[in-house]
C-alpha cells in the first residue's frame, strides 16, 4: 500500500504540474471567454492551487497510513521547489516550443 501510494502521488503531481501549461481551459474544465488565451498569471494561479490539492492528497494518504507528521515551513517550500521543478516540461512546451506547435497545426 506504500508504494502504491508514493506512486499515486508522484503521477498525480506530474500531471497537474504541467496540465496549466498544456491546457488553454481554466483547470482544464472551464473555457475562458475573456482571453483569446490564457494569462501567464492564470497559469501561475492554477499551479499553485493544484499544489495544494496535491498537498492535500499527501496529507490524506499520511493520515489513511494512521502517522500524520507535522510539517514547518520548510517543507513546504521544498515541495513548492520541485513541483515547480516538475512543471517544468510544460513549460518549455507552451513557451519555448510554442512557435513549433503553431506550425504544426
Amino acid at each position: 500500500m506504500n508504494s502504491i501510494s508514493v506512486w499515486i502521488l508522484g503521477g498525480l503531481a506530474v500531471v497537474l504540474a504541467n496540465l496549466p501549461f498544456i491546457s488553454e481551459r481554466c483547470f482544464a474544465i472551464v473555457a475562458i471567454q475573456r482571453f483569446s488565451f490564457k494569462p501567464f498569471w492564470l497559469r501561475l494561479i492554477e499551479l499553485i492551487l493544484f499544489y495544494g490539492f496535491v498537498l492535500f492528497a499527501g496529507m490524506q494518504f499520511e493520515i489513511a497510513r494512521g502517522n500524520r507528521f507535522p510539517q514547518e515551513w520548510q517543507f513546504f517550500v521544498v515541495t513548492l521547489c520541485l513541483f515547480v521543478v516538475l512543471a517544468f516540461p510544460g513549460f518549455v512546451y507552451r513557451y519555448l516550443m510554442g512557435h513549433h506547435a503553431a506550425e504544426s497545426k
